[in-house]
């Protein structure tokens, strides 16, 4: 007994003597054991939004695979070891869309019916690139704002894998796979707006998704990446390839941008179960939402819901830097050009008249 005591309290004393270092400060360092769970309504609907987003995107994955041939695949120049991996993302969302189940708990949602805008591989490519784009961004937007620290931890080793789906497709259909210095993050209801027209029927247990559904917005010449080019001109092939450089880019600086939008009040989504809405003013500002920055545009030419803008210059950190657009990124119509910053993208939210919309700058 009084060796059992003493070797109990050498170890005690061990365990302080020989304690790591550890600068103060930080959240969640304190030893208490980590409780994966929502805190909040707010961290329950937006991982269930994470969640609906994983489920598509699992079943996308599957579906281009089923819907095209060998030699459809093979024609795109993606060849058996390409489908593999889209066959591995796949599996990748399995693994994800489990993930936030367990977070979840009972009342997650179950995996929905879905209806796509692509009949070509390509366009099945460019659909890929575009819906992982805004389901990372989606994720980004609202991660640091969630009060479960140690859900965060986990949504955030599921979304940097997304991150790299993103790349893959982009390297797929023969864009330059990361023409960015910084990915950018967007709202709950920014993200909800661009997956809601896919979702047809759901289960009714589902729980509804508690964001708002902004108006529709339309890029009437939204630059196209889809067509494919297999030259031996340098910058103008666009076949799959780990980077292309393009000598003709797809947008530019200056370029005239036509947009048109829907009213509010309209029914999209599934089971036709929700409403489009806006809290905004009269259009008179684009939004482009890239990066680090939130860059405004005049909107002229406003004749109804329709209207035109200039794609804007700009780099992040000023001349000699990256380019502000560029990429896949997203444009909004709002009524001001209110500050925003990457921690309080939400406060567009009250100011969009319609959109997002993914604007295929690059």
């Amino acid at each position: 007994m009084k060796f059992s005591k003493l070797f109990g309290g050498l170890l005690s004393l061990a365990s302080v003597v020989h304690a790591v270092p550890t600068p103060s400060g930080g959240l969640g360092t304190n030893g208490s054991e980590p409780y994966y769970h929502p805190l909040s309504d707010f961290d329950f609907q937006s991982i269930n939004l994470a969640l609906n987003q994983e489920w598509i995107e699992l079943d996308l994955f599957h579906h281009g695979l089923a819907k095209f041939s060998v030699e459809e695949f093979e024609a795109a120049g993606l060849n058996a070891e390409d489908r593999y991996l889209i066959q591995f993302m796949a599996e990748q969302e399995v693994g994800h869309a489990e993930l936030l189940t367990n977070i979840l708990g009972p009342r997650a949602a179950k995996q929905c019916t879905y209806q796509y805008p692509f009949e070509t591989v390509r366009e099945f490519v460019d659909f890929c690139q575009k819906l992982t784009r805004f389901g990372e961004s989606g994720v980004y937007g609202f991660l640091e704002h969630l009060n479960s620290r140690d859900a965060a931890q986990l949504l955030l080793q599921s979304i940097t894998t997304e991150a790299r789906q993103q790349m893959i497709f982009r390297q797929f259909e023969g864009l330059f796979p990361m023409p960015v210095w910084f990915e950018t993050g967007i709202s709950q209801s920014m993200a909800w707006t661009l997956l809601a027209p896919y979702l047809v029927t759901c289960p009714a247990e589902n729980p509804r998704i508690e964001w708002t559904n902004f108006p529709a917005l339309n890029i009437i010449n939204n630059p196209d990446a889809t067509p494919l080019y297999n030259t031996s001109i340098i910058g103008n092939n666009t076949t799959p390839a780990i980077t292309h450089n393009r000598s003709e880019p797809l947008s530019y600086p200056g370029r005239e941008v036509f947009l048109t939008w829907d009213a509010p009040g309209q029914i999209v989504s599934y089971n036709n179960s929700y409403v489009t809405n806006t809290t905004a003013g009269a259009p008179a500002y684009v939004a482009w939402i890239s990066q680090l920055n939130v860059t405004y545009t005049e909107l002229f030419n406003i004749k109804g819901r329709s209207g035109q803008t200039i794609q804007p210059s700009g780099n992040v950190y000023g001349d000699n830097t990256a380019p502000i657009v560029n990429g896949t990124m997203f444009i909004a119509v709002t009524d001001t050009n209110v500050p925003i910053s990457p921690a309080n993208v939400s406060m567009l939210n009250d100011h969009i008249v319609a959109g997002p919309a993914l604007y295929q700058s690059g």
